[in-house]
This record gives C-alpha cells, sequence and structure tokens, in this order.
C-alpha cells in the first residue's frame, strides 16, 4: 500500500514558478514510474510529466515541455514538480500517482489528493 501526499500548490502571477512536492508511504516507491497530472476545470484530468524509477529518464505532455521538469529522490521517497514560466492554462489541480505506463494511470495505481494551482493573468 502506497500514500501519496502532495504539497506547494498555490496562487501564481502568469511568468511565475511553483515546484510541487509529492510525498509517499510505503517501501514500492522506489521501483515505480511516478507521473504528474492534472485537471483543469471542466476539462479531463490529463498527463502532464513522468519519470521513471531511476531518475534518468523522463518525459513531458507538449504543454509543457521545456518549462517543467520533474525529478526524484528514492531515499525521501518524494517528487517533485519544478514549474517555470507558468501560464493560465496551467490552472487546476496537480494529483501525483503511480505507477503508471507511458503516460497513463492504470487502474492499480496510487493518487494523492491532489494541490490546487492557480496561475492569474
Amino acid at each position: 500500500q502506497v500514500q501519496l501526499v502532495e504539497s506547494g500548490g498555490g496562487l501564481v502571477q502568469a511568468g511565475g514558478s511553483l515546484r510541487l512536492a509529492c510525498v509517499a508511504s510505503g517501501r514500492t516507491f522506489s521501483s515505480y514510474t511516478m507521473g504528474w497530472f492534472r485537471q483543469a476545470p471542466g476539462k479531463e484530468r490529463e498527463f502532464v510529466a513522468a519519470i521513471d524509477w531511476s531518475g534518468y529518464s523522463d518525459y513531458f505532455a507538449n504543454s509543457v515541455k521545456g518549462r517543467f521538469t520533474i525529478s526524484r529522490d528514492n531515499a525521501k521517497n518524494t517528487l517533485w514538480l519544478q514549474m517555470n514560466s507558468l501560464k493560465t492554462e496551467d490552472t487546476g489541480i496537480y494529483y501525483c500517482a503511480g505507477p503508471i505506463t507511458g503516460i497513463v494511470a492504470g487502474p492499480g495505481a496510487y493518487w494523492g489528493q491532489g494541490t490546487q494551482v492557480t496561475v492569474s493573468s
């Protein structure tokens, strides 16, 4: 069993930055490919970024490529999402999840409760 707790969301102006964190409980975190997803008001949840268990391979949605970075520290059971040059369209609830395959979190994946990110113009 893995529990995920996100933090770091908030209100920021367009062009600003935020760093989200996801702390996991459970010993299997280090073996999972982990990801970040987001859900904007009135829209379906979408993939944002993912990182493999080693931390050496990552991939991003085209909408955030070049602006967001993802990292992890398996010793601290922590996943981060650094978000720079934020846009109003980045507004939404951000969730960490894992394990994921590609850009999909399957039915057995664990999810955090989400953290709100609001980008103002």
